[in-house]
């Protein structure tokens, strides 16, 4: 259920607002400071267009951008105590807002790759969630896994909120993970090109569908003189209906109202849907209290760490020697470069 407008919600409605953010061209630590500026102007400006306004979500890498030549060199780096965080913080604090923000996050052993983070900020300016990207996006993506999990978060209006970031969403198992834990709206950034647009629109669907939540998905938008982003954000209902969908446009604001008391509901009391329950408590109906023991081959062998496909031996793409022939660089940018 989404209004027309969204201009204003009903007092159990959670409004959320995805921002198509233009894909910025970043060459420096300069232009970050540029981007943050971009970003706390477009969270005051979206509030006082939509004075309801719940929660504001950006894209993954419209902070720091996606020039591959510079990701992960410290001054182009990121963390949570950073001045620009403070920023967001501010943002959100003076709008009475929660916000989804992307950042590339400095690893806490610097001789390690940094991190994709996602941080949820609350109305007070309070980081409510923390998220390291589970699944870099391989074999491009220099970043170090993610080990925290998927946290989920209690949010406005009775929405438990969880966030994933781009490629993380390709995998049901994290949606369900996030599902698991109790989380009512999924939240995907992206920065991805038009090569997977329609599998961007399909997962967003699946997602929803299969775990009877909402997905609120926003992705970059236009071009950065090597790519096109294609923005299309994408509001899916906990039925895998899409609620709203955006179109190309660099900074569209796609809006919908939510009703996580509904996704609740039908947890509740929704049966042949219910495929979260019903896969750990199969066949309740000719085995009372259902089949709870575990029959998936992969789930025990990734618990144990096991986990290995019949064609593992064949796969050729194992790791970035293509993009990064001389491994991942850290430290200081190159006088060259600067």
């Amino acid at each position: 259920m989404g209004s027309t407008g969204s201009v204003s919600a009903w007092d159990e409605a959670l409004l959320i607002a995805a921002i198509q953010y233009p894909v910025p061209v970043i060459k420096g630590p300069a232009d970050i400071q540029l981007q943050v500026e971009k970003i706390c102007k477009a969270v005051d400006s979206t509030k006082a267009g939509y004075p309801d306004l719940d929660v504001i979500v950006f894209p993954e890498y419209s902070t720091q951008g996606l020039n591959t030549k510079i990701w992960t060199y410290d001054e182009m780096l990121l963390s949570l105590d950073s001045p620009e965080i403070d920023c967001f913080r501010a943002a959100c604090r003076r709008n009475d807002l929660w916000g989804v923000f992307s950042l590339m996050e400095r690893n806490e052993d610097p001789a390690l790759p940094p991190y994709n983070t996602a941080i949820i900020i609350d109305n007070q300016g309070e980081i409510a969630l923390h998220y390291r990207k589970l699944q870099p996006w391989v074999p491009i993506e220099p970043w170090m896994p993610g080990n925290m999990g998927m946290p989920v978060c209690d949010g406005p209006k009775g929405s438990k909120l969880a966030v994933c970031i781009c490629h993380d969403g390709m995998f049901p198992e994290l949606a369900r993970e996030a599902a698991y834990k109790g989380c009512n709206v999924y939240i995907r950034i992206s920065g991805y090109s038009t090569q997977v647009n329609d599998q961007w629109i399909w997962t967003n669907r699946t997602n929803a569908w299969q775990n009877l939540m909402y997905t609120v998905s926003v992705n970059l938008a236009g071009y950065d003189e090597v790519f096109y982003y294609f923005g299309e954000g994408t509001v899916c209902n906990y039925d895998g209906n899409v609620i709203q969908q955006g179109h190309r446009n660099p900074w569209e604001i796609v809006t919908a109202e939510l009703f996580p008391r509904l996704v609740d509901k039908a947890r509740e009391n929704w049966a042949l849907e219910n495929n979260i329950f019903n896969l750990g408590c199969r066949g309740y109906v000719g085995k009372p209290g259902g089949e709870r023991a575990n029959y998936l081959t992969w789930v025990r062998d990734l618990a144990n760490g096991e986990y290995r496909l019949p064609w593992d031996e064949t796969i050729k793409v194992r790791d970035g020697w293509k993009y990064y022939p001389d491994g991942v660089k850290l430290g200081p940018l190159p006088k060259s470069d600067e």
